[in-house]
């Protein structure tokens, strides 16, 4: 059992690792994304080039790879029942919960860029999405609702990943709301600046407006 997870923390953290928005940026020769904007590789930031392609495979991809690390664990990992947090549950629940996990920690830490990441918001989404799909819809509409009163992106990221506990309580298992806790924590942390941002009003707004 121990080995299962051991093994499904470290393929779901190389998978997550894989830094598809520099990967996409450099073969449409854009060169190396973490050089412009907020230095992130995530899909804002490849935004900034003014390819939308490219942002849109890059959550596309960001997202995949979580939620794909979780479900390969969990289908390839013996479905024994065992007791966690004093609930019943499966072992191949833990191996995907665990996996999902992992890849998120290793967007945002990836081994291959020296640890230095993006936020995690894709791939958390996607995660969830697999595993829980009522979850990753509220925090989907939450994100929606936040963003277009708002117009904050990253607002609407933190007002997510901070209701995603209180969704995940009533919808989900206690084992479920445990993991996804861990993963809106990491996801409020790694948005530290833009809530430093936020609070001194210097934060940059979603425009909806065509730019001529």
């Amino acid at each position: 059992m121990m080995t299962a997870f051991i093994f499904s923390a470290l393929g779901g953290y190389l998978l997550g690792s894989v830094p598809f928005g520099l990967v996409l940026t450099r073969i449409a020769g854009l060169g190396d994304i973490r050089k412009i904007g907020s230095g992130n590789i995530g899909a804002t930031n490849v935004l900034r080039t003014g390819r939308k392609d490219l942002a849109l495979l890059t959550v596309l991809l960001d997202a995949f790879k979580a939620g794909i690390a979780a479900l390969v664990a969990k289908h390839l990992v013996t479905n024994e029942a065992m007791i966690f947090c004093e609930y019943l549950t499966s072992v191949n629940t833990v191996a995907a919960l665990i996996a999902g996990t992992a890849a998120v920690i290793g967007h945002n830490f990836p081994v291959w860029l020296r640890f230095k990441g993006g936020k995690g918001v894709a791939s958390a989404f996607g995660f969830i999405l697999v595993l829980s799909p009522a979850v990753a819809g509220l925090a989907l509409l939450t994100w929606l609702v936040v963003a277009f009163v708002t117009r904050y992106s990253s607002l609407s990221a933190i007002t997510a990943a901070a209701m995603v506990p209180f969704y995940a309580f009533f919808l989900s298992s206690p084992v479920y709301t445990v993991f996804y806790t861990a993963i809106a924590l990491l996801v409020l942390l790694r948005h530290h600046a833009n809530i430093a941002r936020l609070i001194k009003g210097e934060e940059s707004k979603i425009s909806f407006k065509k730019k001529k």
